[in-house]
């Protein structure tokens, strides 16, 4: 069977060249005589792999020399659980702007040892856009200030890097990491779990300016410590390998096939060409997200009537459409389109969505 068309949230699809060349080097790795599952993490066969997966991401994001790089274990939850205890000191504020169910996650992680203050909150609208800068309430003392720059459940995306004075701002850019060019170096922490533009679950990666590397933080254990992550270069421990290489081969391929700003301009197109389907349908769909700060990597939509979805899922799955309902929290549709989803694959949906209607409609 061809493969289909995964509008999957995360774990997303990976380009099928990349899970092609690691198929065919499963077994045997090289001239190692074993596969990359099997070597020594220690040996010099995976550590060519692992400076090369962090030279080629430094080369992809434009991440300045003064920035550290760590890869760990787990996901972008874990992170927000470590990020007060690594920058924060026992009791300290730190502000939080909300935007999304990620957002209530990443303070959620952080309440237990910290004071995690909502700066603003875009809740009472129901997650449709972003908090307005005017609208935050910034403490004079907190560590960092913490925004999630796209809501993958809500679809809401920050569309301009908000301006933070007062303390270093740290994002989570999970979902629109290396979607397009970011100015790294307006942030103090990026942090991005793998599993939508970076390669497969179970690999988080954390860019770290590294003067905050220095803070002292709060007793914990030295494998949770960011500064010894750094220094060890992310091998405290046995890292996730296997997931580290196939990071570092989806790295290779969105070099090979333009960096970010080619991938920001099929964004861009991959994303209009959805919405304009939404938007054009007469209300048959609905995307209720603020136009300015629609996601270009998941987008939400409603169908007029909710008794249709069942239909829509499954006639779309026997399209070659899948994993396209929505999260629990918020019902509906959802299609994500992250670098590895081609124009192809939304033209596609859109298509399908217009057949859909007319039967429907």
């Amino acid at each position: 069977m061809p493969r289909a068309y995964n509008f999957a949230p995360g774990p997303a699809m990976l380009p099928e060249s990349v899970l092609r060349q690691a198929q065919a080097e499963l077994l045997e790795f090289g001239t190692t005589g074993a596969s990359i599952l099997e070597i020594s993490h220690r040996g010099a066969d995976f550590m060519a792999v692992a400076q090369k997966a962090e030279a080629d991401l430094r080369t992809l994001l434009a991440i300045p020399d003064d920035y550290a790089v760590i890869f760990t274990a787990g996901g972008a939850t874990t992170v927000q659980a470590l990020l007060p205890l690594n920058f924060a000191a026992p009791g300290q504020a730190a502000d939080y702007v909300v935007s999304g169910h990620w957002g209530k996650t990443a303070i959620k992680q952080a309440a237990h040892c910290i004071d995690a203050r909502t700066a603003a909150s875009s809740e009472a609208g129901g997650f449709r856009d972003v908090p307005a800068r005017s609208t935050w309430q910034l403490s004079k003392d907190a560590a960092y200030v913490h925004v999630t720059a796209n809501e993958t459940i809500h679809g809401v995306e920050w569309r301009e890097i908000p301006e933070v004075d007062n303390a270093p701002l740290v994002a989570d850019f999970s979902s629109s990491i290396a979607s397009e060019p970011l100015d790294i170096s307006r942030f103090g922490i990026v942090y991005a779990g793998a599993q939508k533009n970076l390669g497969p679950v179970g690999i988080t990666v954390v860019i770290v300016r590294r003067d905050l590397l220095a803070r002292a933080g709060q007793p914990r254990a030295p494998i949770f410590d960011y500064a010894a992550q750094a220094k060890a270069e992310s091998m405290l421990n046995t890292p996730p390998s296997w997931n580290w290489y196939v990071l570092g081969l989806t790295v290779q391929w969105m070099l090979d096939e333009g960096g970010v700003a080619e991938f920001a301009r099929r964004n861009t197109r991959k994303a209009a060409l959805l919405y304009a389907a939404i938007d054009g349908s007469g209300g048959f769909y609905r995307n209720e997200v603020a136009t300015a700060v629609r996601s270009r990597m998941n987008v939400p939509f409603f169908l007029h009537d909710a008794a249709l979805d069942k239909v829509f899922l499954e006639q779309a799955r026997q399209a070659g459409l899948v994993a396209l309902k929505g999260h629990r929290v918020l019902g509906g549709m959802r299609a994500s389109l992250y670098n590895a989803m081609p124009e192809a694959g939304v033209q596609a949906l859109v298509n399908f969505m217009q057949e859909f209607q007319s039967a429907h409609g």
